[in-house]
């Protein structure tokens, strides 16, 4: 008989024992399910890679003048060396890894643009696809890609948008750095975020903005 009581003492206590961690999981998993977080948070960690990173005026980064590296400094201390306001600086991401300022094409200045297209290369690279003059209004001229130090002809006739689309769709640069092109007698450049034009090979204003991607359709 006694044993028997002991066995029952035994079954009843750890029988209890069950109960309350069963109500304790219910009650943590129950907090979960009501916490926002659990609810409208996706799993894992989400990033935008075309998201540019926040920039901090008194963080400092690779500064360049006159296409040198001078140190690492902040963004007014850079832009002070440069002799040139803040936002007249190139801002991002270069090939390191490391956030850097420059001046706009400082580490790249414009080509010589004393060029004759019917005497240039024709060069197109692969998977590129030149567009066929359309019969229709609006102006058409020569585009050419400026690289590896020499003019490469890509069409005789085509316009401006298509020219640019063809040059700089899906591609990218880092600050201070630039690709440089030409549409007739206009100079293209191609900066950080957007696709400048010049007439005179000096003075160049912004054509286009860069999507994500650096798209510029």
């Amino acid at each position: 008989m006694a044993m028997g009581r002991k066995q029952t003492i035994w079954l009843a206590g750890g029988g209890a024992a069950l109960l309350l961690a069963v109500l304790v999981a219910w009650a943590i998993s129950s907090s979960q399910k009501e916490t926002p977080r659990m609810n409208t948070e996706g799993p894992g960690l989400v990033l935008d890679i075309d998201d540019a990173p926040a920039l901090d005026n008194q963080k400092t980064l690779r500064c360049f003048v006159d296409g040198s590296f001078v140190g690492m400094l902040t963004i007014a201390e850079c832009a002070k060396k440069n002799g040139v306001a803040a936002n007249a600086l190139d801002v991002g991401v270069d090939e390191s890894g490391e956030m850097t300022a420059a001046p706009t094409a400082s580490l790249a200045p414009p080509p010589p643009v004393k060029v004759d297209p019917a005497a240039t290369p024709v060069k197109v690279e692969p998977g590129e696809v030149v567009p066929e003059p359309k019969a229709s209004s609006g102006p058409v001229a020569a585009c050419l890609r400026y690289a590896g130090n020499e003019w490469n002809r890509l069409s005789d006739a085509i316009s401006l948008n298509a020219c640019v689309t063809l040059l700089y769709d899906g591609r990218c640069v880092s600050p201070g750095q630039a690709q440089y092109a030409r549409w007739g007698t206009q100079t293209l450049r191609l900066v950080p975020k957007r696709v400048e034009i010049s007439d005179d090979n000096k003075s160049f204003r912004t054509l286009i903005e860069q999507g994500q991607g650096c798209s510029v359709k």
